[in-house]
């Protein structure tokens, strides 16, 4: 365990399913629908339509669910892409491609999401939807959908739009592959905030009003928890030793803390600069990871080792 492959992911996760392994979760985030070329063949996420690419992350889950524990889960954050092509013609908008009007990713934002949209009703300008397009696939394909999870960005990318709010939010999907699966809801339980007063019992009133009673005596106070909800809010960080997106470790460690015990093995199929490997390592956990493209061994291995003090 506690190794990162290379390769396409379907492939290295076969290989893993056919020698026994078995992860007791998934947490990771794919590549997103027409955001950016990382500049290798067979990357996923330039697929000439949102169909295509939905049955592309269909097959790559298929994979995780083999390699998954039967009472395993996936947290599988992704997030949403706005087409554009000329006023919903079948003719992609040039501007944004080659003379030809053909897809051509640069990996900026000017000129993503330049494909057709041949028998789609997707029209330009339209948010396509393609986390529920995907969360509604899994579940279809055998998943359990067990929960949308709001990542609450406080500190989002700006944007210059003019005719819609700045996005500040993405989404993270609990699926499990079994109706009854591992679920530590006690390790991210949440505290309860207190305001402990003061009661003067000659008269039964508050000397603090709105606030709670103090025991008497000044005897120890308890202090509750909840369930964790539903809306995370954690801050955007930048790394710099990477020049593409990365998840903030505060966001998956409840994850890993949920979704399994010390000593199991945690599964990132898209494994990027190493975030997933590096929050199981900090809490005793083992990891098995898989990246398409190389070049990234040397942060994965920077960020592993630190234990994230390169932040």
């Amino acid at each position: 365990m506690n190794k990162i492959e290379f390769g396409d992911c379907r492939a290295i996760m076969n290989e893993w399913s056919k020698k026994g392994i078995k992860a007791q979760t998934c947490i990771t985030s794919p590549p997103y629908f027409g955001l950016r070329d990382y500049g290798h063949d067979g990357q996923i996420g330039l697929e000439e339509t949102p169909e295509q690419y939905i049955q592309v992350m269909v097959e790559v889950f298929r994979s995780v669910r083999n390699l998954l524990a039967d009472d395993g889960t996936v947290w599988l954050n992704i997030g949403d892409s706005y087409a554009s092509h000329r006023y919903g013609k079948e003719t992609p908008d040039t501007t944004r491609g080659n003379s030809d009007g053909t897809l051509v990713p640069k990996g900026s934002a000017r000129n993503r999401m330049a494909s057709k949209f041949n028998n789609s009703d997707v029209k330009h300008k339209d948010l396509i939807g393609i986390p529920w397009l995907l969360a509604f696939a899994l579940r279809a394909d055998g998943w359990y959908l067990r929960q949308d999870i709001i990542w609450h960005k406080p500190n989002p990318m700006p944007e210059s739009v003019q005719d819609r709010c700045t996005k500040a939010h993405e989404y993270i999907f609990l699926l499990s592959k079994s109706p009854k699966y591992y679920f530590d809801n006690e390790a991210i339980k949440t505290p309860v905030k207190q305001d402990w007063g003061t009661r003067d019992r000659t008269n039964g009133k508050y000397h603090n009003e709105g606030s709670g009673l103090q025991p008497h005596g000044g005897l120890e106070k308890s202090y509750e928890t909840a369930n964790k909800r539903s809306v995370w809010s954690v801050n955007t960080r930048s790394y710099k030793g990477a020049h593409f997106a990365t998840y903030p470790p505060e966001l998956i460690t409840p994850c890993v803390l949920a979704g399994s015990k010390e000593g199991d093995i945690v599964l990132d199929p898209f494994m990027g600069s190493g975030t997933t490997a590096m929050v199981a390592k900090q809490n005793n956990r083992q990891y098995i990871g898989c990246e398409l493209n190389f070049e990234y061994k040397t942060l994965q291995e920077e960020r592993i080792n630190s234990l994230g003090s390169l932040f």
